[in-house]
């Protein structure tokens, strides 16, 4: 019997089960995975608490990497014993095996092992939407990356870096200061004990930057603001802190004309051939060794509320993965 983590009520780590649950066959335009490995994001945290609303009882997750078993009617592109990742049909990815939309899979290269797609495709996408589409860095740009140690701070500031941009990164401790700086990072601030707008205008000599990447949320919004040159993008792509809420939108007028944008990874990577383009452009960034996949926790699938409460209390760095 297949068993899945499953949710019946919103809450804290702890409404999260270990529960024996039904597959079934794959139907038109599916397939049932056999799944190797599942990507634990700061999204699964937002749909255990009910911050993104979801009807119950449901079982987390975005992101799996696995191995298809059977392929239902009209699928045309995969096959059985297929290697393949997601990361944007929704939720259902905390379980031993699933069906999913062949659609919204991607192949995994040979060189891509399963702990490492499953660690690098949400995050990964993300990355390359945020830096080449939301807001497309240029060579000799000074960005700001808020969160510079997480899953997707450290691929971006990889990537940023490769591209030419010089990075600064908030992180809050030493620690994850130096894994930054490791990952990309020209310039760190521990905003536990630094005023980073401070220090942004410091390192920019009171020019400010371009565009602030700022999945912190309530917490840092106002300041990335004042980090901003005149023209900037302010790019608020999560909410780690909680929900940023209403705001006038008088007040990019009066600091500097910015632009402010709300984006999501669904949004870029609609259609198939968006996503598939994309886990491409990802895929050869970490073949090139510009962008290097570092998994640095995993937990047992049915320990996931363990792996809750270390992402919640900000002690995982880097990419966590949970092995079925």
């Amino acid at each position: 019997m297949v068993h899945a983590i499953r949710i019946h009520q919103t809450g804290g780590p702890e409404v999260m089960k270990w529960e024996e649950v039904s597959v079934g066959e794959p139907g038109p335009g599916q397939v049932r995975l056999r799944q190797t490995a599942v990507g634990l994001n700061y999204i699964d945290v937002y749909v255990r608490t009910g911050l993104y609303k979801n009807p119950l009882p449901l079982i987390p997750g975005m992101e799996a990497a696995g191995v298809v078993e059977a392929v239902g009617p009209d699928v045309q592109d995969i096959k059985v014993g297929d290697r393949v990742g997601y990361c944007t049909g929704g939720t259902g990815g905390y379980a031993e095996a699933r069906l999913y939309p062949a659609d919204r899979l991607i192949h995994l290269p040979d060189g891509i092992d399963d702990q490492t797609g499953a660690a690098m495709l949400l995050q990964g996408l993300t990355a390359h939407y945020l830096l080449h589409r939301t807001f497309p860095v240029k060579p000799g740009q000074t960005i700001l990356f808020h969160a510079a140690a997480g899953g997707v701070g450290l691929i971006a500031c990889q990537w940023a870096k490769a591209m030419g941009a010089t990075v600064i990164g908030t992180v809050g401790s030493d620690e994850k200061a130096e894994l930054a700086r490791a990952n990309g990072c020209d310039h760190t601030i521990v905003y536990t004990r630094e005023n980073f707008v401070e220090r942004v205008k410091q390192i920019t000599d009171g020019q400010g930057v371009p565009v602030v990447y700022d999945s912190i949320g309530k917490d840092t919004f106002y300041q990335s603001l004042d980090c901003l040159s005149r023209l900037g993008t302010m790019v608020s792509f999560g909410n780690a802190s909680g929900p940023v809420g209403a705001v006038d939108i008088g007040i990019l007028n009066t600091k500097g004309s910015l632009f402010l944008t709300r984006p999501s990874l669904g949004g870029y990577v609609a259609t198939t051939k968006e996503l598939r383009d994309s886990a491409n452009d990802l895929f050869a960034a970490v073949l090139s060794n510009k962008v290097k996949i570092d998994v640095r926790q995993t937990f047992a699938l049915k320990d996931a509320a363990q792996a809750h409460i270390a992402l919640e209390s900000r002690r995982t760095t880097g990419s966590t993965v949970l092995l079925p």
